[in-house]
């Protein structure tokens, strides 16, 4: 997941909702703030587990892949000289 703005429209998306302010005593209210945390923490080992789990992907198939090949032995033979 890629923090900060890909294109121009993300840039400008990004600013104008920079200069935005809530001051919005009544949604604190809404939302237990100890569960959101809880929930950002599961989200965020969920991510950390979903990118070891990936990296532990590549490294087998990358182990797969060079255990499979198969290398040929070649003999380079000079030419012979020409019989005059």
């Amino acid at each position: 997941m890629a923090i900060g703005a890909r294109d121009k429209i993300d840039r400008e998306l990004v600013r104008k909702y920079a200069k935005l302010k809530m001051d919005n005593p009544e949604t604190t209210k809404l939302v237990d703030s100890q569960k959101m945390l809880s929930a950002m923490n599961d989200y965020a080992a969920m991510q950390r587990s979903m990118m070891d789990m990936n990296s532990k992907l590549k490294d087998i198939c990358s182990n797969v892949t060079s255990k499979s090949a198969v290398y040929l032995r070649l003999t380079f033979n000079p030419p012979r000289p020409r019989k005059q």
